[in-house]
């Protein structure tokens, strides 16, 4: 989204974004619905669900993987403000020292927060990183969704259909339960996993979806 913008802009953007979300963090209204009591855990959710994060109940101790990027930087200065941890890099091969860092986390009993169809998508699809760490860490995954039918919960035109809080609407986030992910895992296990949870997202957002009005007001 913005990285055709040079250095100096991107600060300025990261600047007014930060300052943005302080205005909106008065407005922010979501629920949660089976909010998970496991510690630590691997919050798994689509790249386009992000601003969710911000409804975590223990967001001091939770860390999230950024990309290096334009993008990155701005959406570096938006989580950081909201008192979430950043870890800057990707968790596929070339950013190893970015999964030692979350690992590193998650041993310390930390959690973490991974967008599993980013930094470049495809949407909706998860990839097999987070299985990786969740193998290797033995902290468990939990899927997250969120949902509201207000148009208010902005949907912008980017590859993601990126979603934005404006001034309020009440949002539901939906956890589903936790996946845990055995150490001795084959490639066809992976695949198993990696499917599982990618199912299990589109699920809870479908229940998200079909149960709004009745979780509401729960």
């Amino acid at each position: 989204m913005f990285k055709k913008y040079k250095k100096q802009q991107v600060g300025i953007l990261s600047f007014l974004v930060k300052y943005f979300y302080k205005f909106e963090s008065f407005f922010y209204n979501v629920k949660n619905i089976n909010y998970p009591k496991v510690k630590p855990a691997i919050f798994a959710l689509w790249h386009a669900h992000q601003c969710m994060l911000y409804a975590n109940e223990d967001r001091e101790n939770l860390n999230v993987m950024i990309s290096n990027s334009n993008d990155g930087d701005i959406i570096a200065a938006a989580t950081e403000f909201m008192g979430i941890k950043t870890i800057r890099g990707s968790h596929n091969r070339k950013g190893a020292s970015a999964t030692l860092a979350m690992l590193e986390k998650l041993e310390q009993g930390e959690s973490a927060a991974i967008t599993i169809d980013g930094p470049r998508g495809p949407k909706y699809v998860v990839k097999e990183g987070v299985i990786n760490i969740a193998k290797i860490s033995q902290v468990p995954i939990v899927p997250m969704v969120w949902y509201s039918p207000s148009k208010l919960l902005l949907k912008f035109k980017t590859w993601d259909e990126f979603n934005f809080p404006f001034l309020g609407p009440k949002i539901i986030a939906v956890y589903g339960e936790p996946i845990y992910v055995p150490e001795d895992l084959t490639k066809d296990d992976v695949e198993f996993y990696r499917k599982k949870l990618e199912d299990e997202l589109h699920n809870l957002y479908k229940y998200a979806q079909e149960n709004y009005n009745d979780l509401i007001k729960k």
